[in-house]
């Protein structure tokens, strides 16, 4: 019986000890720092503590107080419900139609590998596949864009309608309206499509994606999978990043969903403004890992504003040819860090073939524009409008100086092939030249790489540039030297345009051959010097060695004079 009597006496003192730990927990605010931290919520707004009273508040009913540790139900992250509803009706479904041949991209069915459970069905699969081919047959696709004019202006990705027949677009409430393209632009994959609606389109503007920042949310509406009118949310997850897909990369890198069928739709920030072109993913299996790519507004925006207006795009060209200031390259010139962008010719009868920049110059800033490496300048110069006067920011004999120059409008490669004054392969308004490349169909092959070079002629042959003894090859960094003659010329396929000290072998595993340097090619300059003979080259490269030097900055002419600058190491 005694523990009958004592039970419920115990009881009812471990429920009145339990009250008065919660109300004094409620006075110290103690049970505030228990519940759910709803201040760390995207756009909730913060808790605020309970202000501390003077008089003690009555003990709350034990009932009605949660147990100690207890998580308080929260309403989530700010919805983002209205601002969807507002942009959705101007992001739109664009469908596509390509007549396409029997026989074009046509390959030969696959077939599944002998022996396996899965045969017999596959190879009839595929043969009935290929046999339900008619002569000609269509080729659909699915994409996004979104309306950026209410009369009718619609942005989209180029891959999107490359090639169609025909393009069709699907708004948000079912209506469908012929489009036709206005202009397209290949290197930022962007184009502009017009359709002609009853009624004006509900449209969205661009916004400054400069003045977003890594962590950003971020809001995706497209047409993933010909899922219309989806809405996905995330974050910028990174800034800048170059992913080979052009001459201008800058992407936004988001983890917002972004799968097949969204490529051409927008990338909004919080204020419902376009911030990005969603473009590319990247995924092993077809779909969103949360690593996407959108074009930034502060790209696009300009592009798509030319297309609309001339339906072409005009870019600037500052008619140089660069390669990147290398750790080795920035050493050699004394630069504290490898930064801007190696100017490694310069095009004859461009913008600057005045002077105004020279090749060995190295551009630090392109019209208040820093360029941290070699791949900014390309984009800033693009971006810039033809005809400006800009100034340029060049590091040139080991001081930074500030020249002016007047821009010149990079025409497109079909412009340029039909006689425009634009050099092949500087469409991209600046050339990044490959050291393994050769255009010069006299080069000799790889059988001749150990072919040295007959003995040059006598010094008064050459101007009176070489001291008698120059005409007996040098070996100077592992590269066997000698002057360039009319027979060294012919053996090498050297254009007469071309001066310098050409290279008759390379030592195998020195340090020239790690940088690719070839029998054939010229050194013009070594530390921005002109160089005569074999001589010349040997004084300088002793003279940089007892300067200190690690590094022997080399601007290389290939046989055709296309110039490239190799820094190669001295120990």
């Amino acid at each position: 019986m005694a523990p009958t009597i004592r039970s419920p006496f115990r009881r009812t003192l471990a429920l009145l000890a339990s009250a008065a730990i919660l109300a004094q927990a409620g006075m110290s605010g103690i049970a505030f720092a228990q519940t759910a931290p709803e201040a760390t919520v995207p756009g909730a707004a913060p808790l605020t503590p309970p202000a501390a009273s003077q008089t003690a508040p009555a003990p709350a009913a034990p009932q009605a107080t949660p147990p100690i540790g207890a998580v308080v139900p929260t309403s989530g992250p700010a919805s983002v419900a209205d601002l969807a509803e507002g942009l959705l009706d101007a992001v739109v479904n664009i469908s596509t139609s390509q007549n396409v041949k029997d026989d074009e991209g046509v390959g030969p069915a696959p077939r599944a590998p002998d022996g396996s459970p899965f045969q017999e069905f596959f190879n009839d699969f595929f043969n009935k596949k290929q046999g339900d081919k008619g002569p000609n047959h269509n080729v659909s696709s699915l994409g996004s864009g979104f309306v950026i004019d209410p009369a009718g202006y619609i942005v989209t990705n180029n891959h999107v309608i490359e090639g169609a027949d025909d393009i069709e677009v699907n708004f948000a409430n079912g209506s469908k309206l012929k489009a036709k393209l206005i202009g397209t632009d290949t290197k930022t994959d962007l184009s502009v499509l017009k359709v002609e609606p009853k009624t004006p389109l509900k449209s969205v503007k661009f916004g400054d994606s400069s003045e977003m920042r890594i962590g950003d949310w971020v809001m995706a509406i497209g047409n993933p999978f010909g899922f219309g009118g989806s809405v996905t949310v995330g974050i910028i997850s990174g800034r800048g990043r170059n992913i080979n897909a052009g001459p201008y990369d800058n992407f936004i890198q988001t983890d917002a969903a972004i799968n097949k069928g969204n490529s051409g739709g927008p990338l909004f920030n919080m204020k419902g403004e376009v911030i990005g072109i969603n473009t590319a993913i990247i995924s092993p299996s077809g779909g969103s890992i949360g690593i996407g790519f959108s074009v930034p507004s502060e790209l696009a925006s300009g592009v798509v504003e030319q297309l609309r207006q001339y339906g072409e795009t005009r870019r600037g060209w500052l008619g140089v040819r660069i390669q990147p200031v290398t750790d080795d390259i920035a050493d050699s010139l004394g630069l504290d860090t490898a930064k801007g962008a190696l100017v490694a010719g310069v095009i004859k009868g461009g913008p600057v073939d005045d002077g105004s920049i020279k090749a060995g110059d190295v551009i630090l800033k392109f019209d208040g524009k820093t360029v941290n490496e070699m791949r900014d300048l390309p984009r800033v110069v693009a971006e810039s409008t033809v005809g400006k006067e800009v100034d340029v920011v060049v590091l040139r004999d080991g001081k930074e100086q500030t020249v002016k120059v007047k821009l010149g409008r990079l025409e497109d490669s079909d412009q340029a092939a039909s006689g425009d004054a634009v050099p092949d392969g500087s469409q991209d308004g600046v050339i990044t030249p490959n050291p393994d490349e050769n255009n010069d169909m006299d080069q000799p092959d790889g059988g001749d790489q150990g072919q040295r070079a007959p003995g040059a002629p006598a010094p008064d042959q050459n101007q009176g540039q070489a001291s008698p003894d120059a005409a007996t090859p040098k070996n100077v960094l592992g590269l066997s030297l000698s002057l360039l003659s009319p027979e060294t010329r012919k053996a090498f396929g050297i254009a007469e345009s071309v001066d310098g000290v050409v290279v008759t072998e390379v030592a195998p595993g020195s340090a020239s051959a790690e940088k690719g340097l070839k029998p054939g090619d010229v050194i013009v300059e070594v530390a921005q010097e002109f160089m005569k003979s074999p001589d010349a080259v040997a004084a300088k490269v002793k003279s940089l060695k007892q300067e200190g030097r690690r590094n022997a900055q080399l601007m290389i002419a290939s046989a055709n004079g296309d110039l490239r600058f190799v820094a190669v190491p001295m120990e």
